[in-house]
């Protein structure tokens, strides 16, 4: 089989031995091709032109930001207008070399990267695949979550602080994430969602839309916005219309037990959505699976069942 290893050298988990062993590991059971990224887009560029050329697997080693520039390559190389992944579709595996590793973890992967090339492998062997279904941004696919306002302004301070050398830690984001939510009590957002069937929605302060439950920044701690969310088709919405203490202090501690289920006067929550829009006045930030867009005024979410062929 054809396979293409792509490898975010700058990822938070991955040494150069620790690639070295794991491309190994793949080349003894694969006609391995290995790039190293070497700038933002680098990895959706060079998977699309590997699936054009016959690439059969495409396995990303990294963070998030990594798997999610894949993942668009990957669907971006199919025909316009092509269906649900089929069993002709390319495949696409993981392994984790990030600092929260969301999607790998959601598959059911370990966190060792080198645990995780066997049972990669092992699942070749098998044949064991499935499809998972995933959302899509305007023109940008997400693999778990997209948010607007202050989940993407913490994702932007983040990344800012990355650049500068920092580690994006759980502590810097929990510091980060207060930080901002000082801000947004100050100068707070106001967003307006259009849900199909439904009347619009205006005044809410932050929108996050989900295509997989539990998802986290924070390190092994889960995040539960909307309970099972990514075992049906459809997209989860979790958006606030407070930001006062008195909602999000108990919000935080309901979204992070084990089996939380995060409800009250001031939650907007809805599961199975085929599409979600939310627009805004004013520019607000966007992130999606943890890496920062840019401002939108208006963003259209839609969900797209059966799209990626997966092993695991």
């Amino acid at each position: 089989m054809r396979a293409l290893l792509v490898v975010n050298p700058q990822a938070t988990s991955t040494t150069a031995a620790g690639r070295e062993v794991l491309a190994h590991a793949l080349a003894s059971e694969l006609k391995l091709d290995v790039l190293q990224t070497q700038y933002r887009g680098h990895a959706a560029e060079a998977t699309a032109a590997a699936v054009r050329g016959g690439t059969e697997l495409v396995i990303a080693h990294g963070g998030d930001g990594t798997v999610n520039e894949v993942v668009n390559g990957l669907l971006e190389a199919r025909p316009p207008g092509e269906g649900p992944a089929d069993a002709e579709a390319p495949l696409f595996a993981v392994v984790p070399g990030g600092s929260a590793n969301v999607f790998a973890r959601a598959l059911g992967l370990p966190k060792d990267p080198l645990e995780a090339t066997s049972a990669v492998l092992h699942a070749l062997a098998d044949r064991r695949t499935r499809t998972v279904g995933l959302g899509r941004a305007d023109d940008r696919w997400f693999t778990f979550n997209a948010g607007l306002g202050w989940d993407a302004e913490v994702v932007a301070s983040v990344e800012r602080a990355r650049a500068r050398g920092h580690e994006a830690s759980p502590t810097r984001y929990a510091r980060t994430a207060l930080r901002h939510y000082l801000r947004q009590l100050r100068n707070p957002r106001s967003l307006t969602i259009e849900l199909p069937g439904e009347e619009p929605v205006s005044g809410l302060r932050l929108a996050m839309v989900c295509a997989t439950d539990p998802w986290t920044y924070l390190g092994s701690r889960p995040v539960r916005t909307n309970p099972g969310c990514g075992e049906t088709d459809g997209l989860a919405l979790f958006a606030l219309r407070s930001l006062g203490p008195a909602t999000v202090l108990p919000l935080i501690r309901e979204i992070l037990r084990k089996q939380g289920d995060p409800n009250g006067p001031h939650i907007l929550s809805r599961d199975e959505l085929p599409l979600i829009r939310v627009s805004s006045d004013a520019p607000v930030a966007l992130q999606v699976d943890g890496d920062y867009l840019g401002e939108r005024s208006e963003v259209e979410f839609v969900a797209v069942p059966r799209a990626l062929r997966v092993v695991v």
